[in-house]
């Protein structure tokens, strides 16, 4: 079942809430109240223990040490697939990633630069003839609408790099992973396909796909890491002991990704 506005709405506001930023924002404003406060020892007591966790908390989060395992172990999870030059699948379904719209500085809407690299790499196995058709699957993500609509970008991405535009099919509803397995199943039915989306974001989506009824081969792309977790601390340098704001996206991405499985398998998506 497709969210309505209203509880595609709730959804967006939950997701903002489970980013590892907001919680540092909500122990801070915590302890602003609290200070406004006369001043007891207990109540200084609380204050400066929530500054000292604050403080933990976005130096933990923001860590190399920390982000890069952590979004590592979600890409790890499916390796790229070892396709054979005879091999053949109904289509391949790239989930999109966001677009960015026109606007007084920027020229022209184009596809973010995660569904570029999504659209390169579906367009990559459409040009090794894995399959007659490219799939394209995003709509409009906002919570207020704009009528940006990821697919049409994805799509003109993907004819500029030479598919044909008769060899592309477009789902421009769809705002969720759910929502780009529901719509791509009323596109193509059942099909074998492989599906192309960021490593860390495939160990939610091949089992929302497999539910629908695709038969999925997972065509990861966009990797954040270079090496397995595992692997990941023989390679440490100086400069990963300190804090980066790249490290505390990819936090935030591999926390969303694990929260998206934990709601998608409680409401019977997975």
């Amino acid at each position: 079942m497709e969210l309505t506005p209203f509880f595609f709405g709730l959804y967006k506001f939950v997701k903002y809430g489970l980013y590892p930023l907001t919680w540092v924002v909500l122990l801070l404003c915590l302890a602003t109240i609290l200070a406004l406060f006369p001043f007891s020892p207990r109540r200084l007591r609380w204050v400066r223990q929530l500054l000292m966790f604050s403080l933990l908390l976005l130096v933990t989060l923001s860590s190399p040490l920390v982000a890069y395992p952590l979004i590592g172990s979600l890409e790890a999870w499916y390796q790229p697939p070892r396709l054979m030059p005879s091999d053949r699948f109904d289509a391949i379904v790239v989930l999109g990633g966001g677009v960015d719209g026109k606007g007084s500085l920027r020229p022209t809407t184009e596809p973010s630069s995660l569904s570029r690299n999504r659209t390169t790499c579906g367009v990559d196995l459409y040009q090794q003839g894995y399959a007659p058709t490219l799939v394209l699957t995003g709509g409009d993500a906002r919570i207020f609408g704009t009528g940006l609509q990821e697919a049409v970008e994805m799509k003109r991405w993907a004819v500029h790099l030479g598919v044909p535009e008769s060899a592309t099919m477009i789902d421009t509803e769809a705002r969720n992973t759910y929502e780009n397995a529901t719509g791509t199943k009323r596109l193509l039915g059942p099909a074998s396909i492989l599906l192309v989306s960021s490593a860390s974001h495939l160990p939610r989506a091949v089992p929302v796909f497999t539910k629908q009824g695709f038969r999925v081969t997972p065509a990861p792309c966009g990797y954040v890491s270079q090496n397995l977790p595992r692997e990941s601390w023989d390679r440490i340098e100086p400069f990963d002991l300190i804090p980066s704001d790249d490290a505390l996206k990819h936090t935030r991405e591999a926390v969303v990704e694990v929260a998206g499985m934990v709601i998608y398998w409680l409401t019977g998506r997975l």
